[in-house]
């Protein structure tokens, strides 16, 4: 049990208020080089959109060898309308693609949750392929304090 002092900054708070404050300032800027080629790679070279995707992860993570990620697509998952793919890159681990999974129409919802290991702060996107063909995208930004994986 950590004791401070009334109206005192504890560090988690600091680092909060600072992850919190680049976020805001590096806003939505373009997708890193890596992520762009580890996207064309599976995307085949097809257009991807913004939307539809989800991808939850905490935006501080203090040690990056096992962060839980959600991803969720807004699909109804039917015959006629679903998602064949979820696809998770990161662009500054050595390997950049995370995990690639197939799902079916049979499956209630499109959701995909682990745990993945960050080498360093960056940037992850999640991309879902549709049976139509088209392609959605989210991407984040992730401070990490305690790196892994590197190599």
């Amino acid at each position: 049990m950590t004791l401070r002092m009334p109206g005192t900054v504890g560090r988690r708070d600091l680092l909060m208020a600072g992850a919190g404050a680049l976020l805001a300032v590096r806003g939505a800027h373009a997708l890193a080089p890596e992520l762009e080629a580890a996207m064309r790679g599976f995307a085949g070279g097809a257009a991807t959109r913004e939307g539809r995707v989800k991808l939850e992860i905490e935006p501080l993570v203090e040690n990056g060898n096992a962060v839980p990620i959600t991803v969720s697509v807004a699909s109804p998952m039917s015959a006629s309308d679903h998602v064949t793919q979820i696809a998770v890159f990161n662009q500054k681990n050595p390997q950049h693609d995370v995990i690639v999974a197939t799902l079916s129409p049979a499956m209630p919802q499109a959701r995909l949750a682990t745990r993945i290991r960050l080498a360093t702060s960056q940037q992850l996107v999640a991309v879902a392929r549709m049976n139509d063909g088209s392609l959605w995208t989210h991407t984040v930004e992730v401070i990490v304090t305690l790196a892994a994986c590197l190599e």
